[in-house]
């Protein structure tokens, strides 16, 4: 027998399609306005927080929608059981979890929130930035030492500085936002849209990203074409020693390759909100036996690391719930 669920109360549903009065299934938690919400409107809110893929998978027919962040994937094979699934929503902003063109050929909807953790996201990137650039993580350790150097602490100042961002969506855009008051000059690339430029961003090609960029920051998906896209033959091709933001997925960066550039001096330093090494979860680093690169990676003084939480305040958690909330509340199915 399963365990009874976690439900909320009963309500009525406003919604004239064929979505009322469904359960939902949340296999992550969430901010608790989602589910309050969701039921208000009709819908029944179920959350198993002990169960794995195989009991999901047992399950799953039952549900209209699916509220997701990382727990599990949701690939073709448990999709193709879930028959009565009207939606899958991503709270946040990635869906490498969610097989979501075999979800969307079977008419399921797709939801996610970047709107919800950009902000979030644009300030870390500023953060950990200005971090790297004054020394403040390692004059924080020696003050807390007794050890007051001040000539060795000496930083740079980001005025003056291009900043190159590749992938133009939500965080790049806040990203570039957050920088607008620090005299800098803001280029982005973007594979995929055209016409961007506005008051924050000058629009480029790749190449100019190369040619012109100090800093460079990655807002990208994880997809195919992004897996390590910062590897040796990327990062070699910038035409200044570079400094490294990734706040984005943690494959996009081939660590082993960056390791080897900030060794070089082609990379002046680094700020990874995000690893390659991560469990699929998010939640732990994916292995308690680390590669050698990792160990020289951690000894790095011109490196910063967080563990993920660049999209993860508290606004962003209530943010994100409402996104998808509205959206939800927007659905048009027949």
């Amino acid at each position: 027998m399963y365990k009874k669920p976690v439900t909320i109360s009963d309500g009525k549903c406003k919604f004239c399609f064929k979505l009322k009065k469904g359960k939902i299934l949340f296999i992550d938690n969430t901010h608790p306005f989602l589910p309050e919400g969701l039921e208000k409107e009709g819908f029944q809110c179920e959350y198993f927080p002990d169960y794995g893929y195989a009991d999901y998978k047992k399950i799953i027919n039952d549900y209209v929608g699916i509220m997701i962040r990382s727990k599990i994937k949701l690939d073709k094979d448990i999709l193709e059981d879930a028959r009565s699934l009207k939606f899958v929503a991503r709270i946040g902003s990635g869906m490498e979890n969610i097989d979501y063109l075999f979800a969307e050929s079977k008419g399921v909807v797709c939801l996610n929130a970047p709107e919800g953790n950009r902000d979030a996201v644009g300030e870390q990137a500023v953060g950990m930035l200005l971090s790297l650039f004054n020394n403040l993580n390692t004059a924080d350790l020696e003050v807390r030492k007794g050890i007051w150097k001040r000539e060795q602490n000496r930083g740079i100042e980001l005025g003056g500085k291009t900043v190159g961002i590749i992938g133009y969506g939500n965080t790049g855009n806040a990203f570039a936002k957050k920088l607008k008051g620090f005299d800098v000059q803001v280029i982005a690339y973007d594979k995929y849209k055209t016409n961007f430029a506005d008051d924050f961003v000058e629009e480029v090609q790749l190449t100019d990203i190369f040619e012109r960029s100090d800093v460079v920051s990655f807002h990208v998906p994880l997809t195919v074409e992004t897996t390590y896209m910062a590897d040796n033959q990327f990062l070699t091709q910038f035409s200044k020693n570079i400094y490294l933001i990734n706040t984005s997925r943690g494959k996009v960066v081939n660590t082993s390759d960056l390791v080897q550039n900030l060794e070089s001096g082609k990379v002046l330093g680094a700020c990874l909100d995000v690893l390659e090494y991560e469990g699929f979860s998010f939640e732990e680093l994916g292995s308690s036996n680390m590669p050698d690169t990792f160990s020289r990676l951690i000894k790095m003084k011109n490196v910063i690391l967080s563990p993920h939480i660049a999209g993860w305040t508290h606004e962003s958690n209530y943010k994100m719930a409402r996104t998808i909330f509205e959206k939800i509340q927007n659905l048009k199915l027949p």
